[in-house]
């Protein structure tokens, strides 16, 4: 019979709740959740979810502490599940659980390691996308790969449907986890990472979050929609230009698929409810703007015969 384990969860964001409704009634003890006090954005938070399930919440920063692992070995924790934490794990604190600490990684280890993978994947004009558990220690995103799966990204997705998706095929990968460390921790896979086929992605947002107009219209969508979380707040926030000294956000854009031979940032009226915009071969559709903190058509104030701002800041 597999023994029941003991399982500390530190957790942020939806990926975090969705992981403790999986572990609800799954035959574990979840010991505690290490969470942070609020959401980000409208859902609620893994700590509301975690006490509305009875589950005890220890505070996300203590994971930096190195003191923090004595905690975890006095109350027997026998592996700890690492899904979206705000902070860096101290050393001390990954190797504190019996069996040890595996993180949840929203993209495909070795080559999207760091922040914001999902993001930059949508960016990047990837046609593939995956998510990665592996067993941690001292680098970051750089332990054993335990389990990885991958699917196609589509031209509809956008950060937060990518990003969603990972936490989809995700959690069954832990379920996975929990089910060999139950019953032969030495079976768990641990297959050693390509590091020579590594990129790290920090928290900068490319291009300085300003939409560059003299780009490809496919780079310009895919920038659009990469930064696209709503109604979430955004990792990279709303991409920026410029329009008659005002600065504008881009929320939501299309191709139009329409060549254009005009300067890059020119703006045109169109029949719909967007305007048209040039981009260095092509027209897109801006069809959702923010201006002043407020979601807004582009009609009336982006202006025919006018131009945007061309260039990245």
């Amino acid at each position: 019979m597999p023994k029941p384990l003991n399982v500390l969860v530190v957790a942020e964001e939806s990926a975090g709740i969705r992981v403790l409704r999986a572990l609800a009634g799954g035959g574990h003890r979840v010991t505690a959740v290490v969470t942070s006090d609020s959401a980000r954005g409208p859902a609620s938070s893994v700590r509301d979810a975690a006490r509305q399930m009875g589950y005890d919440t220890w505070p996300a920063g203590d994971v930096k502490d190195p003191s923090f692992g004595d905690r975890i070995r006095s109350a027997d924790v026998d592996i700890l599940l690492n899904v979206h934490s705000l902070y860096v794990l101290s050393e001390e604190v990954v190797s504190a659980p019996r069996i040890g600490s595996f993180n949840l990684h929203p993209g495909p280890l070795p080559r999207y390691a760091g922040l914001n993978a999902p993001s930059w994947a949508v960016y990047r004009g990837e046609a593939m996308h995956g998510v990665t558990v592996h067993r941690m220690n001292g680098g970051i995103d750089a332990g054993p790969i335990v389990f990885q799966s991958t699917f196609a990204i589509s031209d509809r997705d956008t950060g937060l449907s990518v990003a969603l998706r990972c936490v989809t095929e995700g959690v069954p990968l832990l379920l996975r986890l929990l089910e060999i460390a139950a019953t032969a921790p030495e079976d768990i896979p641990q297959r050693p990472q390509d590091l020579g086929e590594r990129e790290y992605f920090g928290k900068g947002v490319p291009q300085n979050g300003v939409v560059d107009w003299s780009r490809s219209a496919r780079e310009v969508w895919d920038f659009v929609r990469a930064c696209d979380y709503a109604p979430f707040v955004s990792p990279w926030g709303c991409p920026r230009t410029t329009s008659d000294g005002r600065e504008v956000g881009i929320l939501k854009l299309t191709r139009t698929g329409e060549p254009c031979a005009v300067p890059s940032g020119s703006i045109r009226a169109n029949s719909g409810s967007g305007m048209l915009v040039a981009c260095a071969d092509k027209w897109v559709e801006v069809t959702k703007i923010v201006l002043d903190g407020r979601v807004l058509s582009p009609v009336g104030v982006l202006q025919p015969g006018s131009r945007l701002h061309v260039g990245d800041g």
